[in-house]
């Protein structure tokens, strides 16, 4: 995955990022190790979850890190891909349903030059 726009984590550019804003470093760990803690979800779920919208971001971190995180939470490779099958119908259902929008302004178009 390295690249000169996603360079490989490494932990001296974690440690780095993380000394240049402390506070809110540790505050942000707090919030992820709360979120994905069960809960009305159990983790597993939460990190399948995690996993659909890392697809539909294109986080390539996340999708590394959470697919890993919803392996250990108990994920069967199946599940992790049949949420990254819900992802890809969601993004693609998002084009069909914007698709009005275009239809809509093709008939305002017409009608006007008609």
């Amino acid at each position: 995955m390295a690249s000169e726009l996603y360079p490989e984590a490494s932990r001296a550019l974690v440690d780095e990022r993380n000394a240049l804003a402390p506070d809110i470093s540790e505050a942000f760990q707090a919030f992820q190790k709360k979120v994905f803690a069960d809960g009305a979800l159990p983790a597993k779920t939460k990190q399948l979850i995690a996993v659909a919208v890392a697809h539909v971001t294109q986080c390539p971190y996340c999708i590394k890190g959470h697919t890993r995180g919803a392996l250990r939470a108990g994920a069967s490779e199946q599940e992790i891909m049949e949420a990254i099958w819900v992802a890809a119908e969601m993004r693609a259902g998002g084009a069909v349903a914007h698709s009005l929008l275009a239809t809509q302004s093709m008939h305002a178009a017409t009608k006007k030059e008609g």
